[in-house]
């Protein structure tokens, strides 16, 4: 499960911030994860949980912001959203697309006392 990797790592910036601030307690923190991310915001919030523990966050709320994920199509020559890394245009349905994000995770906000 890559996602206790990636909720190691973003309580470690969390943590830097914190310190490098003097912050001594995070209260919300806002994540944004694209469709094409891979990431399973219920996993993170599990690892979340778990990991939190005796750190600046240990009373924090996990916050989710889904980002569309973005492509442009060179038949009908438009940005569209895509939900997956398989969809076809859903204007034309050309296969011909270009990602222009939505594999984001990303640490949006940070909530502090």
């Amino acid at each position: 499960m890559h996602e206790m990797s990636l909720t190691q790592n973003i309580l470690e910036i969390v943590e830097e911030q914190c310190h490098r601030n003097n912050v001594n307690k995070v209260t919300d923190i806002w994540l944004e994860i694209g469709p094409l991310s891979c990431v399973e915001p219920d996993a993170i919030e599990f690892c979340f949980e778990i990991c939190r523990k005796n750190t600046v966050m240990e009373n924090c709320k996990l916050h989710f912001v889904p980002v569309p994920a973005l492509a442009y199509c060179w038949h009908c020559e438009k940005t569209v959203e895509i939900k997956s890394h398989y969809d076809a245009c859903p204007q034309c349905g050309g296969i011909h697309l270009q990602k222009q994000g939505g594999d984001d995770l990303r640490i949006k906000e940070i909530a502090v006392e």
